[in-house]
């Protein structure tokens, strides 16, 4: 691995390969350098992609990309050892809004369309640290190699070690992620359609919370695919210390519920993984999402919103990937790769719903770190309906039965816990 590029991007994922792409159409000698046996092998996610930024980048996807199902249908489920409540949303609108998929084919699908562009996409390549001269970023170091260019777009992923090394980064606090554990189990289509009441290529998005994490804040999650159920629980670090069984063990405990089991009875486990996320927006962010010669986007820029019931990563990946290849181009007009010319890159970001939204929500992980939120409100719920619908002759009404039921919860936490939800979620 040798040469000079106009780009280098380190990170063959949704965001790098979509930078790849806009910046080779555009006429730039562009590399992409993956760790991994081939893109999409190190990435992975719960199963859900947003179409939004689809609709502009690619405009075929539609028929072309890898889609499972599309969602139709949305279920939160507030679960304990032995009940659970279920809202379930469902809508007859066909609009493509977002879709299942398995992340890896995805990837694969991006990876082609930046190579038929003319980018060269090495798998591979563990980039050991970036190359510093003069206070500036002139390549890559894999090695005893040197890969040189004008600019570096860093799309490593939520693990960036490459921003570490370089002094560009601090190590990732236990605040600001969650440990996700996924497998994926097969399922025959009709079954899945008939036990999640689906047509042919309409999905499902479930998330749970309370008993998946032990009560601890975190939640579950399952997908459907064509011939396949992608089910996994997420917790936060600064809370795994209050675990009482090791991570892995809670997707199994998950998976034999009894509301789980019945739904995936005779499946057979095809994969399983693990992987951190950031779940705590821009405060996951770097100190500067630019520099002398770089540029931070994906992941690794911390550009996922977490929202508890909403998950979105991929969307913002890749519209950081297209706002970088734009930030990168007009700096080329200018003929500089300084920091204050990729500042556009900033400026460029504030126009896009990636800093948009993310600002709008900057406090919505101080909201769901909460544990009232998956222990004592989960509970309370179940207990609740529990008691409400047990006719035995002795006259309930529901205010009373909320007094009775609310053990350790004052009123003044529900209303404080609600006035914060409403705030900032």
């Amino acid at each position: 691995m040798s040469g000079k590029f106009d780009v280098i991007v380190v990170g063959a994922g949704p965001a790098g390969l979509t930078a790849a792409q806009q910046l080779a159409n555009r006429g730039f000698k562009v590399l992409v350098v993956e760790r991994g046996k081939k893109p999409g092998s190190k990435n992975v996610f719960g199963g859900r992609i947003y179409a939004h930024v689809l609709d502009k980048l690619y405009p075929e996807y539609v028929k072309e990309a890898p889609v499972e199902r599309w969602v139709r249908r949305e279920r939160i489920t507030m679960m304990t050892e032995d009940s659970w409540t279920t809202i379930d949303f469902e809508t007859t609108k066909t609009e493509h809004r977002s879709f299942t998929a398995y992340l890896t084919n995805f990837v694969e699908w991006l990876d082609k369309k930046a190579e038929s562009a003319g980018a060269v996409v090495i798998p591979e390549i563990p980039i050991d640290s970036l190359v510093i001269r003069d206070g500036r970023v002139v390549g890559v170091r894999a090695g005893n190699d040197e890969v040189y260019g004008d600019v570096v777009v860093i799309a490593e992923g939520i693990n960036r070690l490459v921003l570490e090394r370089s002094g560009l980064a601090p190590k990732l606090s236990p605040e600001i992620v969650a440990l996700g554990v996924k497998e994926v189990i097969k399922l025959d289509r009709n079954a899945i359609n008939e036990r999640f009441g689906l047509d042919e290529d309409e999905g499902l998005a479930w998330v749970l919370a309370g008993y998946p994490t032990h009560y601890l804040p975190g939640g579950a999650f399952i997908y459907t695919n064509k011939e396949a159920i992608t089910l996994g629980v997420v917790l936060y670090l600064s809370h795994g210390y209050q675990l009482d069984t090791p991570v892995h063990e809670l997707v199994e405990e998950f998976r034999l519920h009894p509301l789980i089991k019945r739904l995936i009875k005779g499946g057979q486990l095809l994969e399983y993984s693990a992987h951190l996320t950031p779940v705590a927006g821009l405060n996951a962010s770097p100190p500067n999402l630019y520099g002398n010669g770089y540029l931070v986007i994906g992941d690794a820029a911390g550009f996922l919103l977490h929202l508890g019931i909403i998950i979105r990563g991929v969307d913002f990946a890749m519209e950081s990937g297209r706002v970088a290849a734009e930030a990168i181009t007009k700096a080329h007009d200018v003929g500089k790769y300084d920091a204050e010319t990729l500042s556009i890159y900033g400026k460029l970001l504030e126009e896009s719903f990636v800093l948009r939204e993310l600002r709008a929500f900057r406090n919505a992980h101080k909201v769901l770190i909460e544990p009232r939120l998956y222990s004592d409100y989960v509970r309370l719920i179940n207990k609740v309906l529990a008691r409400y619908f047990d006719v035995d002759g002795t006259p309930r009404r529901l205010g009373s039965t909320l007094l009775e039921a609310k053990g350790n919860v004052t009123l003044m936490d529900l209303a404080r816990d609600a006035i914060r939800v409403v705030m900032n979620l």
